[in-house]
């Protein structure tokens, strides 16, 4: 290990004086295959400190005395067949290259605008792929100290939909409450709210049937939980939590379609032009 040290400390010297560089000595070997210097070089990141560097080295040697010691087990012991790999190799290079052309005809031609029309068209026809599998709400949830002064104005607030009365209860929850959560816009996961209150012995799905406004208590607090909508498990999931997952599927409907009018173009133009011939 202090001869690796010392060797990658000479590699790193020379790689900063371009004069050391004039030969290139071997810095490790595994049976016949040899790491050289000019190789490690091009790993090393450059602007790195010296510590950093050796250990970017290390690393890098390490990893290919690993890699080659297996490839000498692989060639050791898999038939000849199994080791050509040349028809392998070649599907591959084939196939990341037409991948990468057709990647490139996307990006210059998709048109990424998705128009909400298309959007509600699309989960309208195939609601039934959006199917919920948990129970949602919106609505505002309280946690007020039983010791918080004037709790029966929470209550009163809570219940109202009049805007001067939410902005109240905002102005008393900042002081008073432990928890203020208005989440009217937005879904909530049911058993997420439920978490926050003392043990409900009724089932969610009745909670949410037969409360709009919910209040229970403990030695510590009270609780309120106002339900302004849900929706049930095994219903469809609300569009607005589906919006971005539908853009995502249509526009991967648009790549294939792109990729699809693509082949067929190239195959066409070939076919017109005569440059390609099946023989019989």
């Amino acid at each position: 290990m202090k001869k690796l040290s010392y060797l990658l400390a000479i590699l790193l010297i020379a790689c900063v004086n371009p004069a050391k560089k004039a030969n290139n000595p071997p810095i490790a070997k595994v049976y016949d295959s040899y790491l050289y210097r000019s190789q490690l070089e091009e790993i090393v990141p450059k602007g790195l400190n010296f510590d950093d560097s050796i250990q970017v080295a290390k690393d890098h040697i390490d990893k290919w005395i690993r890699n080659q010691l297996l490839l000498y087990q692989a060639n050791l012991n898999l038939t000849e067949e199994d080791k050509n790999v040349d028809r392998q190799i070649e599907d591959y290079r084939s196939s990341l290259l037409i991948f990468k052309y057709e990647q490139n005809y996307i990006s210059q031609k998709l048109d990424t605008l998705v128009p909400d029309n298309e959007i509600e068209k699309y989960y309208n026809e195939y609601s039934s792929n959006f199917i919920l599998s948990n129970n949602l709400l919106k609505g505002i949830f309280l946690r007020v100290p039983r010791s918080a002064p004037q709790v029966w104005r929470v209550r009163s607030w809570v219940r109202s939909d009049n805007p001067e009365d939410l902005k109240n209860l905002e102005e008393y929850c900042f002081s008073n409450a432990a928890i203020f959560d208005y989440f009217d816009e937005d879904w909530r996961p049911v058993n997420e709210v439920m978490k926050e209150m003392p043990t409900i012995y009724i089932s969610p799905e009745r909670l949410l049937r037969s409360w709009k406004l919910y209040e229970v208590r403990d030695s510590t607090y009270n609780y309120f939980l106002k339900i302004s909508d849900y929706r049930l498990e095994g219903a469809v999931t609300p569009l607005e939590l589906v919006r971005e997952d539908i853009r995502s599927i249509l526009l991967n409907k648009r790549k294939i379609r792109l990729i699809q009018e693509l082949e067929a173009n190239i195959y066409n133009d070939a076919l017109n032009r005569g440059n390609f011939v099946v023989y019989d």
